[in-house]
Parts: C-alpha cells; structure tokens; sequence
C-alpha cells in the first residue's frame, strides 16, 4: 500500500484555516494556495535519491550530494490543480508540466479525458499529480490511470484537502502510488463536497464564484 501522509506542519495548517474562510478574497487564496503547495512539495520530494558530487568551495574540494536519476514532472488536474503548480516550481523550477482535463459524463459519471498532454519523457519521470480537493477520488483515479497508460510508473498524489472516500478510492485503485495532502477532512456531502472544505477550489482560485 502506498504511503498517505498528512503534511500537518503548524504553519500548513495555519495557511489552511486561512484558505478555509469563505472571506478570504481570491489574491490571498491563490498565494496561500502557492505557499502550501511548497511546503507539502517538500515532504512529498524528501525521497528522491542523491549522489556524491565534487564542489570546489572557496576554501577546499570537498563531496556535496545533488538530487540524482529521475526528474520531476508536475500534472496538474485541469482546472483547479493548475492553482497548485507555481508553488511547486518555486521549489523545483526545473520541473516539466503536463496536464490532464477530465469531465464526468452525464450519463454514465465517469470520468472521461478531453485533453492530455505531458512532457516527451514524463514515463522517465517521477510524476506529482496536484489538485485542491480529492473528493470522491473519481478523477484522481482516471488521472492516475492515464498516465500509466502512457508508461508513468513513478507516480505521486498530492492534493490540498481531501475526504476519507478519496484517499480509500485511490489506494484501492492504485495501491502503489503515496498520497499526501495538507489536511483530510471528514466527510463528503450528499452534493460530493468535502465538509468541512473550503467550497469549490476552482472558483475560488480563479474568481468565478
């Protein structure tokens, strides 16, 4: 079973109450969003391996470790998880971006791709997929499929808030990729909200509530 992890760092969930409060006006929101997607960056970022490296400083030669093997591609859930991606980059500005659209058919509510695109080498990379709110978990699945279908075999989940049905949804789809979030609320409602939440991200990041 892949790894949940809750990034509960006292200064996580100070920005978290923040975005949580409905008359925290979009400019706030969305750097708040940045701020926290840095940080859980981090923690989701902490395995990545390491080799020696030389370094002259401007005293002596000495061995330094630098981040080796795989790259890090950030996708992004298209729209609400591109909220997610400057964060990130601030920590990992070399990092590729992709994206992944999905809508749910009306019919029969699954998610369906409209539109996918990744970097050339995304199979070569260790692949974070961002967005806000894992819910029901339905995207985050199809997401994920997705990408394993393009060859990904290094993936990661990372999300701002998510409700107990998501994160058991995509541990039982996809048991082999972590998951780590900045808080796990307690519910869904009979309307697929997370309660307590913070409303539609989107909207709220983009302004069109």
């Amino acid at each position: 079973m892949g790894k949940f992890v809750v990034v509960n760092h006292p200064l996580i969930q100070h920005k978290v109450t923040m975005m949580r409060d409905k008359n925290t006006n979009t400019k706030d929101f969305k750097q708040l969003l940045d701020e926290i997607s840095l940080l859980v960056a981090y923690e989701a970022t902490k395995d990545l391996p390491l080799e020696d490296v030389e370094v002259e400083t401007p005293i002596c030669k000495t061995i330094g470790k630098k981040v080796s093997g795989r790259s890090v591609g950030v996708v992004p859930i298209l729209r609400a998880g591109l909220g997610m991606v400057d964060g990130i980059l601030t920590l990992i500005p070399n990092a590729k971006v992709g994206h992944i659209g999905l809508y749910r058919d009306p019919e029969t509510h699954m998610p369906v791709e409209y539109y996918c695109k990744l970097p050339a080498d995304a199979d070569q990379r260790t692949i974070i997929i961002v967005d806000p709110m894992l819910a029901t978990g339905g995207s985050a699945v199809a997401a994920i499929q997705f990408l394993k279908d393009r060859g990904c075999t290094d993936i990661k989940m990372m999300n701002l808030i998510a409700a107990p049905e998501g994160v058991k949804a995509v541990q039982t789809a996809h048991p082999d990729v972590d998951i780590y979030v900045a808080a796990l609320d307690d519910h869904l409602n009979e309307n697929a909200y997370i309660v307590p939440g913070l409303g539609d991200a989107g909207d709220r990041i983009f302004g069109t509530k």
